[in-house]
């Protein structure tokens, strides 16, 4: 503080000493407060410029890389979808070309089908007609044996009436045998 009055006192002394030709008034005092402030605002301006400046500019630096890495990843994931999408696109192309394929192949097997199915149902009214004709055949037999039967019993019924006390069972049996030889198996069938 002493060296500061003294430095003071000689100002004041000297400003007395000077005229007042000076242009701008610049006096001791004034260029000491210039100087004094300007130190000042030079250490603030490191302080700062430490604890607020440089975690300011490195947050910044971070936040630049982080957009240019992301704006990198952005383009890249572009160009990545751009093939995508013209591999789905040609894949499009030949799904048209692979459903073709599919429906001619999924018609000549509903084709096949139709022709076995076909195929059976013919084998199978065969059998059927084939069968029917069989059991026809078997019905007509039978109705020529149930018709020889009938045939048979009138015959003997009548003969029996004609000749009954005197022709035996025997000779009975002999003239109903004799008169189906004769009418043969023709005369039933028809």
């Amino acid at each position: 503080m002493d060296i500061l009055l003294t430095v003071s006192t000689v100002a004041e002394t000297a400003v007395a000493a000077a005229d007042y030709s000076r242009l701008f008034d610049l006096d001791l005092q004034l260029l000491q407060d210039a100087v004094l402030t300007l130190i000042a605002v030079f250490s603030l301006f490191l302080v700062a410029s430490y604890f607020l400046f440089n975690p300011a500019r490195e947050f910044l630096r971070k936040r630049q890389e982080t957009i240019k890495n992301d704006i990198e990843t952005a383009e890249k994931n572009k160009k990545e979808a751009i093939t995508t999408k013209e591999e789905y696109e040609n894949k499009l192309k030949d799904i048209d070309k692979e459903a073709q394929v599919i429906l001619s192949e999924a018609r000549k097997k509903a084709v096949e089908n139709e022709n076995r199915i076909i195929a059976n149902a013919k084998e199978e009214a065969a059998r059927i007609i084939e069968r029917a004709g069989v059991e026809a055949d078997l019905e007509k037999k039978k109705a020529v044996d149930d018709m020889k039967k009938e045939m048979i019993s009138i015959a003997s019924i009548m003969a029996g009436k004609v000749v009954s006390a005197s022709i035996d069972t025997t000779v009975q049996e002999s003239l109903i045998e004799e008169t189906l030889k004769e009418m043969g198996d023709t005369t039933w069938v028809s």
